[in-house]
């Protein structure tokens, strides 16, 4: 099973396993990570799930939607590799993936 690394604002890491086919966000609150709120349910309504891709991974991605590109304007604290998490779907090829969190989502 696909792994991801979730690294806390304090450094704390959280190493878990994602199934391919769910979402970053899913994979997080499952597995009660903390910062990962998901409010909206991981439909793209909120910014909630934000992320700092590891810069290693983000070519790996595909391209922020328009509607991602919006709720992270609203977003704080964020920096080029900034996403949803909501927005990325796990698959084998992003096996080892490192997502660090912000401080605060809201």
């Amino acid at each position: 099973m696909p792994k991801i690394l979730f690294i806390a604002h304090d450094g704390k890491e959280h190493l878990v396993d994602g199934a391919s086919g769910q979402n970053l966000m899913q994979i997080a609150t499952d597995n009660m990570v903390p910062s990962i709120l998901g409010d909206c349910g991981g439909v793209c309504s909120c910014a909630t799930c934000h992320g700092y891709v590891d810069p290693a991974w983000i070519d790996k991605l595909g391209p922020k939607s328009e509607e991602e590109e919006m709720m992270l304007d609203g977003a704080l604290n964020t920096e080029p590799t900034s996403r949803l998490t909501c927005q990325i779907v796990m698959n084998d090829a992003l096996d080892g993936i490192v997502v660090r969190l912000p401080a605060s989502q809201i």
